[in-house]
């Protein structure tokens, strides 16, 4: 399908011109949206070229605040120093997504804003109110392996690709928005949506709104994170499930030795429209002793609202395992590096 291309000079240029085409789009590394224009699942016909946009930043705000360009590279942002140091979590989970070759193109916004891969949403002759609302969800009755077990509707049941998003959910980021008012601030945890009964609407962006920046709090234990994904092979594939997390242990132990957690963050990939920040395990664990008993009774807790698919109950344990496990090994590295021990306790997960 032809389409008309342009190459914006600004982001205020870019933002006039999409706004008043309804069918326009901006591009910029086009790792996904040149895939659904090959697919015929995307049909533009204006694509805005904004990669040229001086957007490529990695700066630290004088609040100590990370501020996150539009357009840095996902390769680029995963080798950063500041990142690494900062917010691991952040740059394993860069680096467990796609391959070499795509994350040296991905960019930053376009890797929040890439749109689920349920093969029902790809292939144009099934319908997918994703694709064309008010058609059906082929997928709910179809293969649901990948599909998600958290806030799904009867609309839909496909689930957000980003491993990224993931973890930056757990950091409590915000993401910087230009639109035709002017600039607003969005919490990463709010940017996107739950199908209910609008499910080809991913995010709460109107159209015409640009990504210009995503910023990433100075979070006071954020060094102390991890990303952990769960797939069918070792690269090039998406989650069945992922777990972000940071954790900080407090001064405090139980009765029986054990460090207490003074602070946690929690997100969940592979289960859900958007990546799922996981607040009441969050909120069970605050306090409690660092045991992989806990781990897994949080896990619990925040899996309570989970309904699984013919195809996918088993992501129910992989979830509570993989929290287990994650948090158990955060936990342990804490202690160590303080030279202490966790009271001869084997915290196996």
């Amino acid at each position: 399908m032809p389409f008309e291309f342009l190459r914006a000079e600004d982001v205020a240029g870019a933002v006039a011109v999409v706004a008043e085409h309804p069918d326009a789009v901006y591009l910029a590394g086009g790792t996904n949206l040149v895939d659904r224009m090959k697919l015929g699942v995307a049909t533009p016909n204006l694509v805005v070229d904004i990669s040229h946009l001086p957007l490529h930043q990695i700066v630290e705000l004088p609040d100590g605040t990370v501020r996150i360009g539009a357009v840095v590279r996902n390769s680029d942002l995963a080798a950063n120093l500041l990142i690494r140091q900062r917010y691991p979590v952040l740059s394993q989970a860069l680096l467990a997504g796609a391959s070499g070759q795509l994350r040296n193109l991905a960019t930053t916004a376009g890797n929040l804003l890439q749109r689920t891969r349920c093969v029902y949403f790809q292939d144009v002759s099934m319908p997918c109110n994703k694709r064309v609302p008010g058609s059906g969800c082929s997928a709910r009755e179809g293969y649901t392996r990948y599909h998600a077990i958290l806030g799904a509707s009867a609309g839909c049941v496909a689930v957000h690709p980003s491993d990224m998003a993931v973890a930056m959910a757990a950091l409590d980021a915000s993401v910087v928005v230009t639109g035709r008012t002017g600039e607003r601030s969005i919490r990463l945890t709010d940017l996107h949506r739950l199908p209910g009964d609008a499910a080809h609407q991913d995010t709460v962006l109107t159209h015409g709104e640009l990504i210009t920046a995503v910023d990433l709090p100075r979070l006071s234990f954020s060094q102390h994170s991890a990303y952990r994904k769960v797939r069918d092979r070792a690269s090039y594939a998406f989650a069945l499930i992922s777990v972000a997390a940071a954790l900080e242990l407090g001064d405090r132990r139980d009765a029986a030795g054990i460090p207490t957690i003074r602070d946690v963050r929690i997100a969940f990939g592979g289960v859900a429209h958007k990546p799922w920040r996981a607040t009441a395990a969050e909120n069970f664990l605050r306090g409690a002793a660092a045991s992989v008993e806990n781990f897994r009774e949080a896990a619990d807790v925040e899996l309570a609202q989970a309904e699984a698919l013919h195809d996918n109950a088993f992501k129910i344990t992989m979830v509570r395992n993989t929290v287990a496990s994650l948090l158990a090994d955060l936990t342990r590295r804490q202690v160590e590096a303080i030279g202490g021990d966790l009271a001869g306790q084997e915290q196996k997960p």
